[in-house]
């Protein structure tokens, strides 16, 4: 009898209720549990908990049994609120986009270090209310459709944003959204989409998948300009889908070093009999399969295989290895507020660039009516254009005729870096109790923001007028610039010079005579209250600011995001501190979506000077990237350079005003010394209201956020054993010293 009665319990066991996967999420996150942590005490996979929460798979005996009594007992501490209790049935997606439960408290997370300021990012702040509308989440997997011909059935209700516009952007050609994770589940080939959306994937062969995602499934992006081009759909292949279509799960070590698999890989040869083709780079991470245009009608199709790396973990986190539906709401919500992703975040950086400004549009039309391809004013145009020899990195063709090992000074190469500058701690310093570092938000979106930049060739021009609306390259004498007497504003004041840094050298070291700057450097020189004299000079006439629509982009997409973590724009300083305490675990696939947009700016400006990347190069050759109109180095150095000035006008009008100083900075973190562990120990605010032209504390790009505590003695301990040469702000987030920072 007693076998009958284990037999009854275990046949109950085996069909234990279990509530909709979105609560069985949120009631994990309420209680601060991670997947990691119900996965071991489960005994089972962390993907197998992340199935069960996507609703991809279900538990089965004799996990589910304990897994309906683990969220049995959450509910019980964790009753979903009435206006937000989750329907009965799992097969719709919720209608609108509902920012995630505010979960229970956590153990703080600092937010990483990014990007600086501009001259007047300390007025009005921006707010997300001209930020794109929150793309939707990713709601339980809907039911499958039955296989149909063009155009494939929806599987779900349609998502809207909050103006009630289709996540699709309202362009029929593009309803199902702009990418797709193709993934296989028992023998059959789905297409999850954005919104929850699950589409059948009817398609054998990957020249078949090819023709079905242009055919019938409506997947896309509307351009972002009006003279440009609209996105074409990507498709991302798991595992599964790279076993069902003949692709390798991973590349082999000469695969993954050639970027691709061979030309004469048996997938490559069904493409080519089927009259697709390649693009250049072949068949890699990033593949584009196109046939050539008619018209205005274009062919082409991208796939994004995260198991070749085509997700770099260092901005992408962990989105390679998220189920489906968790995948592409991450890819799918960057691409809705930046765009489809391209490549990696610095290539899709530098393409967002051109989207927004095609070098091309179309002319009124001539006397037969017809129109022609012209430039399009305030784009880089069609061809690459030259550098000046100051601003060629060591190994270009201009500078081919330089003897073999020459080293090139201040005087022959512009040198425009970010800071990395330290200096030993005074003893008024060491009496403070801590050291707390502050981060600039977006910090080279910002040193964008309202930059005018070259758009043409350079124009050589010898003992030129110091001209600050003329951007260029300047030859000029800045070591009488003395930093112990400077204008703040209008009126000169003393500071302590030794405790500053440079603002013309990356590693703050006062200039030693003449030297190659880019116009934002000389101009602060200006604003300092010294007279410059520049013997020489390559600057742009034709110029503009190419980079507003390319900041405007991102800084609402970070925004927006942000808001959605809990974040907004209209915090005071206390709540902004509060609320970014473990922003993180509030979304953690919102806060990967965060991370690739802060790398989409530093990808996307380093870009502008991509060096040469193995292909038997050798110095004095041309490279691939020059080929491109947007290789760019004099763009770069312009946004760093101001990026670099707006830290240093913040340090300086904090020390006149506080007679504080910062001990190290590091590219957008500065460090100070402190009695308390917070920012808003040594920022002076009164009444709520930041010091003007300094430090803020807030969202926005070119404000600042909390970095990290340290204690001084940490810090001395680290100059003892390293040196006083150690940057203390590489390490002031989490303390752990990964390596000397004594350059080997």
């Amino acid at each position: 009898m007693s076998e009958l009665f284990d037999a009854v319990d275990a046949l109950i066991a085996s069909r234990a209720p279990l509530p909709p996967p979105e609560e069985r999420k949120r009631l994990r996150k309420a209680h601060g549990l991670t997947v990691d942590e119900v996965a071991a005490a489960l005994k089972v996979r962390r993907a197998t908990v992340s199935g069960w929460e996507s609703g991809k798979t279900e538990p089965r005996p004799p996990e589910r049994n304990a897994y309906a009594r683990l969220l049995a007992q959450l509910a019980e501490l964790y009753p979903a609120p009435v206006e937000s209790a989750t329907p009965a049935r799992e097969t719709a997606a919720p209608e609108t986009f509902t920012a995630a439960p505010t979960p229970a408290p956590e153990t703080p997370v600092k937010s990483p270090g990014t990007e600086a300021v501009t001259t007047a990012e300390n007025a009005q702040p921006h707010t997300a209310g001209g930020a794109p509308p929150p793309a939707p989440v990713a709601g339980p997997r809907p039911a499958r459709t039955t296989r149909t011909s063009s155009p494939p059935r929806r599987t779900a209700a349609r998502k809207l944003t909050p103006a009630g516009t289709p996540a699709g952007g309202g362009d029929a050609r593009f309803e199902n959204g702009p990418l797709a994770v193709v993934d296989v589940e028992g023998g059959q080939v789905l297409a999850y989409c954005v919104g929850g959306l699950v589409l059948d994937v009817p398609a054998k062969s990957l020249p078949a998948l090819v023709d079905w995602t242009l055919k019938e499934a409506r997947l896309g992006a509307p351009k972002l300009s009006g003279p440009g081009k609209d996105s074409d759909p990507l498709l991302v292949l798991t595992e599964a889908a790279c076993e069902r279509y003949g692709l390798p799960v991973t590349l082999t070590d000469e695969e993954r070093l050639a970027g691709r698999i061979p030309e004469g890989h048996k997938v490559i040869k069904q493409l080519a009999r089927a009259e697709w083709k390649l693009t250049k780079r072949g068949f890699g991470p990033w593949a584009r399969i196109y046939r050539p245009a008619r018209g205005s009608e274009r062919a082409c199709v991208q796939l994004c295989i995260p198991s070749w790396h085509a997700l770099d973990s260092r901005h992408w986190g962990e989105a390679a290895q998220l189920p489906p539906p968790e995948l592409a709401r991450v890819l799918g919500t960057y691409a809705s507020r930046v765009m489809t992703p391209r490549g990696s975040t610095a290539v899709t950086g530098l393409e967002l660039m051109t989207a927004l400004h095609p070098p091309t549009r179309a002319s009124a039309p001539d006397t037969t009516g017809k129109r022609h391809s012209e430039h399009n004013p305030g784009s880089l145009g069609t061809d690459p254009v030259d550098c000046a020899p100051c601003e060629a990195p060591d190994g270009h063709p201009l500078l081919a005729d330089l003897p073999r090992f020459h080293v090139r000074g201040p005087a022959e190469k512009l040198f425009e870096e970010a800071y990395d500058w330290a200096r030993p701690l005074t003893d008024a310093e060491c009496l403070r109790r801590n050291l707390v570092g502050i981060d600039v938000n977006m910090a080279f979106a910002a040193g964008a923001n309202g930059l005018v930049v070259g758009l043409g060739k350079p124009t050589h021009l010898k003992q030129p007028a110091f001209d600050a609306k003329l951007p260029g390259a300047w030859l000029v004498d800045l070591s009488h610039v003395d930093l112990s007497k400077v204008k703040v504003g209008k009126e000169w004041t003393e500071l302590d010079g030794a405790l500053l840094p440079s603002p013309f050298t990356p590693k703050g070291e006062r200039p030693q005579g003449p030297a190659w700057y880019a116009t934002p450097t000389v101009a602060y020189a200006v604003e300092l209250g010294y007279e410059v004299h520049p013997a020489e000079a390559w600057v742009r006439h034709e110029n503009g600011r190419y980079l507003d629509g390319w900041y405007n982009r991102l800084r609402d997409a970070y925004i927006a995001t942000m808001a959605d973590l809990g974040v907004t724009a209209d915090l005071p300083p206390e709540e902004f501190l509060a609320a970014m305490d473990g922003y993180r675990q509030r979304d953690p696939e919102l806060a990967i979506v965060v991370s690739a947009i802060k790398a989409t700016v530093k990808g996307g400006i380093g870009k502008l000077r991509e060096r040469p990347r193995g292909e038997g190069w050798k110095p004095g050759q041309p490279w691939r990237a020059l080929s491109r109109p947007t290789w760019r180095p004099d763009i770069r150095a312009a946004v760093i350079s101001r990026t670099r000035i707006n830290m240093h006008r913040k340090i300086v009008k904090h020390a006149a005003f506080t007679g504080q100083y910062p001990v190290a900075i590091l590219s957008d973190c500065a460090v100070y010394a402190a009695d308390g562990t917070s920012p808003l120990d040594f920022l002076p605010y009164r009444a709520g209201n930041p010091l003007p032209g300094g430090f803020k504390l807030g969202v926005n790009p070119g404000l600042v956020k909390w970095e990290g505590t340290q204690s001084v003695l940490w810090g001395e301990g680290l100059h003892e054993q390293y040196g006083q040469d150690l940057n203390l702000a590489r390490y002031i987030k989490d303390g752990q010293v990964t390596g000397q920072d004594n350059g080997e």
